[in-house]
């Protein structure tokens, strides 16, 4: 538990199986409004990315999926990717999702569920946490940057 009483809780079965679903969705509309590719082609792509990620559902090894909690209060959901399963430096963990509930954004359980993150991998043995944020999501770049994230590249392209 941190001084803010927020900390992290495994993912019922129940849970998952209302979150995954949603998140899928969610992941081809960040897609398609980065202008990466068509709707219809982000939403098979997410669903494909998604299948391969949780390829035994809520149990599969490397898929570490957690409620943000408030004290007993679920906020949020933490998705965190431990390393060796998504190829590259095999100590880095990676933060796949980070998502809190419309009714309590803004009060700074964002900061604490990205502090737990960290905590989290460095736990399991893992030494930088990294993530990807699509261009356009403004508030989880400025958390992030004010988190002393890097950026490690950056994509830029021009609609002709």
């Amino acid at each position: 538990m941190t001084e803010a009483g927020v900390w992290l809780r495994r993912a019922t079965q129940d849970e998952f199986d209302e979150w995954l679903p949603r998140t899928e969705a969610d992941y081809a509309t960040f897609i398609a409004e980065s202008g990466a590719m068509p709707a219809e082609q982000a939403a098979e792509k997410a669903r494909n990315d998604i299948a391969r990620r949780f390829s035994a559902g809520l149990d599969t090894p490397g898929q570490l999926v957690f409620r943000v909690m408030a004290g007993d209060w679920p906020v949020g959901w933490l998705w965190l990717e431990a390393p060796g399963t998504g190829g590259g430096d095999p100590l880095m963990g990676w933060v796949n999702n980070v998502e809190l509930d419309p009714a309590f954004r803004g009060r700074g359980y964002g900061r604490q569920a990205m502090l737990l993150a960290e905590r989290e991998v460095r736990e399991r043995g893992m030494t930088p946490l990294g993530l990807n944020v699509h261009g356009q999501n403004t508030i989880a770049r400025a958390l992030y940057e004010g988190l002393d994230y890097q950026t490690m590249s950056l994509q830029m392209r021009k609609p002709l």
